[in-house]
């Protein structure tokens, strides 16, 4: 007779300290259930976009980019010439360091920084003379004898990649050619 009534005070005592607990773990397993449920979006961030993403998180001027899958390398060398920063730039435009230098040649990077036309401008212009989406832009510091310009990769909607120079000074799309294939090199087949 005592075992039953130590049994009935313990069932008692778990349902009173346990009811609570087991309802509130209902509930947040319920609530867990409806989050995970609704779908991520998602947001394919353009090349303007990832730039100026990177150029948030690390103010200066974007030497490089370029998109691998769903994720942008941007390069950003500081404005004062000094510094350089590697970040990643995801769909959803959520920048991540790679790498951070302080101690970069400011000599080198005098020309990128005092360029009139900047990455952003260039993109502009390549796609004024080329309609489609920029999936690269890269500073050519004009060390073949030529002058600096950037030069600007563009996918056009027909498969196509159209490879822009566009003038570091003026922004004018100074030359350009196609890949006849969506691979981006430079056979034909």
């Amino acid at each position: 007779m005592k075992r039953t009534r130590y049994v009935s005070a313990a069932a008692s005592v778990v349902l009173i300290v346990g009811g609570p607990v087991a309802a509130a773990a209902a509930v947040s397993s319920d609530a867990a259930r409806t989050v995970t449920a609704a779908p991520a979006l998602r947001v394919d961030v353009t090349a303007q976009g990832a730039a100026a993403a990177a150029l948030k998180h690390y103010p200066g001027v974007v030497e490089s980019l370029d998109k691998d899958g769903s994720v942008w390398h941007v390069d950003v060398i500081s404005k004062d010439g000094k510094g350089h920063a590697e970040l990643d730039v995801s769909a959803s435009g959520a920048v991540t360091e790679q790498n951070r230098d302080t101690d970069e040649n400011a000599a080198e990077n005098k020309a990128l920084v005092s360029a009139k036309v900047t990455a952003e401008e260039a993109m502009k212009a390549a796609l004024a003379a080329h309609p489609g989406q920029v999936w690269s832009v890269q500073w050519e510091d004009g060390d073949d004898g030529k002058a600096p310009y950037w030069e600007v990769e563009v996918k056009s909607s027909d498969g196509k990649t159209w490879n822009a120079h566009v003038d570091h000074a003026t922004g004018k799309v100074t030359q350009s050619g196609a890949d006849s294939d969506s691979d981006g090199d430079d056979n034909t087949n």
